[in-house]
């Protein structure tokens, strides 16, 4: 059995075992800090004590950055993202991520109560992942990133997840994901019944203000006592 990925945890409320968790994927050449820095900013007081989880993807060599070595969680082929796409490493990332998920399970957070959450490259594992799980997660969080493999979504999803809510977010100014790209990442999930919540924000390839308070609202709405 492969080992855990490296990872930052951090706990809303500290003083309170964590009922609750967010496991939270960053995007192409960041690490876990990218997003650690913003727990507070989400403003979970009167949420369930939640466990974010911020995992370390593994540096391996980027096709589309001239080979360099950088972490990822899959290799990009080319800029258009989904017309030659790396199956094999979108797959390893997310056998991870459900060792993740199982571990913290393990430690006694229910299915029900975890959301996983993604930017860009981390959105596409996060929606990967999650919709082909066979336990229902409490949610999915899809920030300014796509769908992966999405012809392969109808026949592999698990109907566990067929309900699951989720919550994407994307600039209408991104230059690395662009808007199209995430519009028809929503329109394949809509055709498949799945309950989608869109918001676009006036912002290139980042994270908005109102989108972190939309985020809060999320987490706190899906998130159980």
């Amino acid at each position: 059995m492969n080992p855990l990925l490296p990872r930052i945890e951090l706990q809303s409320k500290p003083e309170q075992p964590a009922t609750a968790c967010v496991i939270w994927l960053h995007g192409l050449g960041a690490d876990g800090n990218d997003f650690a820095g913003l727990v507070p900013e989400l403003d979970l007081g009167d949420a369930p004590p939640i466990r974010f989880i911020f995992p370390h993807a593994p540096s391996i060599p980027v096709t589309i950055n001239g080979g360099y070595v950088m972490p990822a969680w899959y290799d990009i082929l080319g800029a258009n993202l989904v017309d030659r796409q790396d199956a094999a490493g979108i797959q390893s990332s997310e056998q991870a991520i459900v060792a993740l998920i199982t571990h913290e399970v393990q430690r006694g957070i229910r299915h029900d109560n975890i959301v996983l959450a993604g930017f860009s490259q981390g959105c596409a594992i996060a929606l990967h992942t999650g919709l082909r799980l066979p336990n229902a997660l409490a949610g999915i969080v899809a920030l300014s990133g796509y769908l992966p493999l999405a012809d392969r979504l109808a026949s592999e999803r698990h109907l566990a997840n067929a309900k699951t809510p989720i919550f994407m977010g994307h600039g209408t100014m991104d230059p690395v994901v662009v808007l199209a790209r995430g519009e028809s990442s929503r329109d394949a999930l809509n055709l498949l019944g799945q309950p989608v919540q869109w918001r676009t924000y006036p912002m290139q390839h980042s994270v908005h203000p109102q989108e972190i308070t939309d985020i809060s609202t999320f987490l706190k709405r899906v998130l159980k006592a």
